[in-house]
Parts: structure tokens; C-alpha cells; sequence
């Protein structure tokens, strides 16, 4: 049982591949695939993606409390998480921008990105010099957020695939109310990343 935890943290990691490589297939971002897929099959295809993408999400708060638990916590949990966490966040802004660059998704998604990748690296240099960056109660604010809105905005991405009404004033205040959601992800992300920088600027001085 108390490698349920840990369990948990690797299916994230493979669910994720498996949601990313979905949504690129829908897009005909794979070589074998191409132009070849029907619309049926392009639309499956972006549900499956949606599904894993909830599935993947609902782990990583099931993983981090069971380990609690079960007195469970270990080293490898602590790094499989985080790195769960942003392949997981990555995979679906990636996948999102296969499917149809959004003006209004590229930015706050470059953004978080950004914020992810650099927070990675300070993490890592801080780590080889003995200083540790606990995770704060708004980064896992930021991670749900984040979260949320992703999942929001493959449903806008995929509204045909779902058989939502084709109502354009239902999509358009829907849409608009996700990609709102995206951008407070993205705002309190870059927050969050300018603490661990200063915490790790004087911790380092």
C-alpha cells in the first residue's frame, strides 16, 4: 500500500505522454498519421486527450494525500511529482497549441512555460548548492489553476468533438470565461516563480 503514492505519481507521467500524443495525433502533428484521420477519428481522439488529461489531474491530488496517509512520503515521490506536475501542464499547452493557435491561449501559455522551465533550473542550481525551495501554498493554488484551465480549454478547443450546442453566444461567454481562467493561471504563476527567484537571491547571497 505505501507504494500506492508513487504508483499513482508514475501512471500521471504516462497518462500525460498518452494525452499529448492524442491531441498532436488529432492535429496531424504525427508523421504516420498526417491528413489521414477522419473527422470522427480526430474527434475521438481529442475526448481521449480531455479524459486522460482529468484522469492525470485528479492523481496529483490523490497521490500527495494518500502518501500523507499512509505515511508514505520519500524522496522519489518528492521528485516524481513536480516533474509530473509540469510534463502533465506542459503536454496540454503543447497539445493545445497543436490543435489551433489562440491568440488569446499562446501568450499566457508562453508564459507559464517560461515560468516552468526557469523555476526548474533554479531549482536544480539551488539544489546543488544545499538550498531547498519548499513548495508554497499558492504554487499549489497556481498547479490547480492551472489545471482547471487546461482542462477548460481543450473542451473550447474540442466544443464540436463533445456535441455541446452550437450556440455561438454559449461558446463565446464559455470561452471567454476559460481563457479569463488561463490568464489568472498565468498571472499568479509568474507570482509564484518571482518568490522562489527571491527566496532562492537571498538564500544564495
Amino acid at each position: 500500500m505505501k507504494n500506492l503514492p508513487n504508483i499513482l505519481t508514475s501512471a500521471r507521467l504516462v497518462i500525460a505522454l498518452f494525452m499529448f500524443v492524442a491531441l498532436a495525433a488529432a492535429a496531424g502533428g504525427l508523421p504516420w498519421v498526417g491528413d489521414s484521420l477522419t473527422t470522427a477519428q480526430q474527434y475521438s481522439l481529442q475526448r481521449w486527450a480531455f479524459w486522460a488529461f482529468v484522469i492525470a489531474a485528479i492523481t496529483d491530488f490523490f497521490d500527495g494525500w494518500l502518501a500523507r496517509k499512509l505515511d508514505a512520503v520519500s524522496i522519489w515521490g518528492a521528485i516524481l511529482d513536480p516533474i509530473g506536475d509540469k510534463i502533465l501542464v506542459c503536454g496540454g499547452l503543447l497539445g493545445l497549441m497543436a490543435l489551433g493557435p489562440n491568440p488569446l491561449v499562446i501568450l499566457p501559455a508562453g508564459l507559464i512555460l517560461f515560468r516552468e522551465f526557469a523555476v526548474s533550473a533554479l531549482r536544480e542550481v539551488s539544489a546543488g548548492k544545499g538550498i531547498k525551495l519548499p513548495v508554497t501554498l499558492l504554487a499549489k493554488w497556481k498547479t490547480t489553476l492551472q489545471l482547471v484551465a487546461i482542462a477548460g480549454e481543450i473542451v473550447i478547443v474540442s466544443w464540436s468533438a463533445f456535441n455541446l450546442p452550437d450556440d455561438k453566444v454559449l461558446f463565446g461567454y464559455t470561452a471567454m470565461g476559460v481563457h479569463g481562467l488561463l490568464w489568472v493561471a498565468a498571472v499568479v504563476t509568474l507570482i509564484t516563480g518571482a518568490q522562489y527567484w527571491e527566496a532562492a537571491r537571498k538564500a544564495l547571497v
